[in-house]
């Protein structure tokens, strides 16, 4: 198992995107503080969030809850920051969709077979393709959609390997 601070790496390029706070009244999670949101984590005082809680929330509910960690390199942070961004079960989805087997959300021996036996440069090119796909479904794509999309386009860019 990856220990937590070879996790570190990851979770600093995912507070380039998702650092600092921000109260944006169009932005369905509500009031959010290192990507941290008051919809998501409601028990969880945002004003008082500090940055190791966040990291501790990212280890726990991202990190290891997506299983980042058994992923080939080059799918980590994608898979990573899917997690972050569009929650845990549509970024196992899209691995699933990914490496073409059942998507129920669950990732299991099966999934992670076909990740073992499926390219990993071929994996990453559909699942930034099916990411890009879903942000053009939401409704909030009109207002966010142009920061998504450069999200995707970095990480394309400059993959984290």
């Amino acid at each position: 198992m990856q220990h937590l601070n070879d996790f570190l790496p990851y979770l600093r390029r995912i507070l380039e995107y998702e650092g600092g706070f921000v109260d944006d009244p169009h932005d369905p999670g509500g009031r959010t503080k290192y990507g941290i949101s008051e919809k998501a984590y409601p028990n969880v005082n945002i004003d008082e969030l500090t940055l190791n809680d966040a990291a501790d929330i990212y280890w726990r509910d991202y990190w290891l809850a997506a299983k980042c960690q058994d992923l080939p390199p080059l799918l980590r942070y994608l898979h990573f920051d899917t997690a972050v961004n569009m929650g845990v079960r549509r970024a196992v989805k899209f691995l699933q969709q990914a490496v073409r087997v059942e998507d129920d959300g669950i990732f299991g021996p099966v999934t992670m077979k076909a990740v073992e036996t499926t390219p990993s440069n071929l994996i990453f090119q559909r699942y930034c393709a099916l990411r890009l796909k879903r942000y053009t479904y939401l409704v909030t794509f009109p207002r966010f959609g142009r920061g998504w999309v450069r999200r995707v386009a970095d990480i394309i860019e400059n993959p984290f390997v």
